[in-house]
């Protein structure tokens, strides 16, 4: 097996907003990449444990929220772990979008 993806993106905005935002966040990303499929999305306080299928793959992991940072760990399976460094750049900068802060 191989060593999870893991992105951490910094915020400012405390855990509940950040939360907030993420809840939901997958799924409307999801529907913006054609090749990905979200097969589960599930909170447990600030934690959320995921399962996304892609070009026939699945994958699965989690997200944790703490008051400054969203920590996401994914297991990918040999085939996509050929997009590792993609996926990790795109999943970076759609976090960044939806923490940044807003006025």
């Amino acid at each position: 097996m191989s060593a999870p993806l893991v992105v951490s993106i910094p915020h400012q905005l405390g855990r509940e907003e950040a939360t907030r935002r993420l809840k939901g966040g997958l799924t409307r990303a999801a529907a913006s990449v054609p090749v990905l499929k979200v097969d589960e999305e599930r909170w447990e306080e600030n934690r959320m444990f995921f399962r996304v299928r892609a070009l026939g793959q699945a994958a699965s992991g989690q997200i944790d929220v703490t008051d400054d940072q969203v920590r996401l760990e994914v297991t990918l399976p040999w085939l996509l772990q050929r997009f590792a460094e993609v996926a990790q750049t795109a999943i970076r900068n759609r976090g960044q979008l939806l923490l940044g802060k807003k006025s």
